[in-house]
């Protein structure tokens, strides 16, 4: 029998997945755990950790079911004001650090750089889903940084765990007064192109959002058979602080929770395939930049992957595959999601 011991980054749910938060749509993905991908150790020392996360939300959907950019742009059509966006890319590059001085406690840091692209229409009427009337915005920059404290002394195997953490607003955010007009936040970004630019892009599609949060969570695993491990890890994320609290300028992003479970096949030393389970739920946006009709939902994904060890080195890819969505108003929502990862144990 061989069980290849979980890893010591604790940079659980999405951690490593930036201000993953901080999108338009409710639960875009990179919600699946890289904790798991590599495994949980009690193994004291420093670990070094780099991860590559790729959403391209390019289907909108509403409800359990896509919807095509006609069929929302009908609403216009009958006098409402509904937004008919077109794509968003949204490319996250995690550095994570973590020191375990013991058994029982381990400290993390990840820092996230976000690259975001996005284009939509507004609020156009069906005759109006044209090239010239698509407006485009780019968002390049440190997104909010996460310092996550977790302690495993519950159990002499030290396979149960709880964490405790805050998410700090270190990326840019902001936007627009919706009553003045004034630019508010730290350097956000506006529409570059088409017949929004000039204009400040979505308050939640900035790099940050502008609030500390705290983040509550746990995690346990164990063998289930000869070669196989089991894990399952929960986490909550709420704002508790904001920034953006001013009259026609206030923003508080939605409370998060994430329950990821699955398993991993140890029967060879090396490499471990593994299959994963993660289910996301957001609250919507709240406040005068908030886009409060779109920004909540539930979402559960079937996430494959593999991840192999060289020397003091763990490398892993996994790919997301959304089985099921239940968004609040009109979202877009990745097809699949893609995640590349290195961890080095110092």
């Amino acid at each position: 029998m061989h069980h290849t011991p979980f890893s010591s980054a604790l940079i659980a749910a999405l951690l490593s997945c930036g201000s993953g938060e901080a999108l338009a749509c409710a639960t875009c993905g990179c919600s699946m755990s890289s904790d798991a991908a590599t495994g949980y150790s009690a193994t004291p020392g420093w670990r070094l950790s780099l991860e590559y996360n790729y959403v391209d939300q390019n289907q909108l959907r509403t409800g359990t079911k896509a919807v095509s950019t006609a069929e929302v742009a009908a609403i216009n059509d009958a006098g409402g004001d509904q937004e008919v966006e077109k794509r968003t890319i949204n490319r996250y590059t995690t550095l994570g650090i973590g020191y375990r001085p013991n058994a029982d406690w381990e400290f993390s840091i990840a820092i996230p750089y976000v690259s975001r692209s996005h284009t939509t229409y507004g609020s156009a009427t069906t005759d109006a889903l044209t090239p010239d009337n698509v407006s485009s915005a780019e968002s390049n920059g440190l997104g909010d940084v996460k310092l996550i404290a977790a302690w495993q002394g519950l159990l002499p195997t030290h396979s149960l765990g709880v964490q405790f953490g805050v998410k700090l607003p270190t990326g840019h955010y902001g936007g627009q007064n919706v009553d003045t007009g004034e630019t508010v936040g730290r350097n956000p970004v506006f529409f570059s192109g088409g017949p929004n630019a000039g204009t400040a892009l979505d308050t939640s599609l900035n790099p940050g959002t502008g609030s500390t949060d705290l983040i509550v969570g746990g995690y346990y695993f164990q063998p289930v058979s000869q070669d196989f491990d089991a894990f399952i890890n929960g986490q909550f994320q709420g704002a508790v602080a904001q920034r953006l609290d001013s009259p026609g300028a206030d923003f508080r992003p939605g409370n998060q929770f994430y329950l990821n479970t699955g398993v991993r096949y140890e029967a060879h030393p090396d490499w471990t395939p593994q299959v994963q389970l993660n289910l996301v739920h957001k609250t919507a946006d709240q406040g005068a930049l908030a886009d409060t009709a779109n920004t909540a939902g539930t979402a559960l994904f079937l996430s494959p992957g593999i991840s192999a060890a060289f020397g003091k080195a763990q490398f892993y890819a996994v790919v997301q595959i959304p089985v099921y969505s239940r968004l609040s108003g009109y979202q877009l929502f990745p097809r699949w999601t893609g995640s590349l990862g290195v961890s080095y144990s110092l």
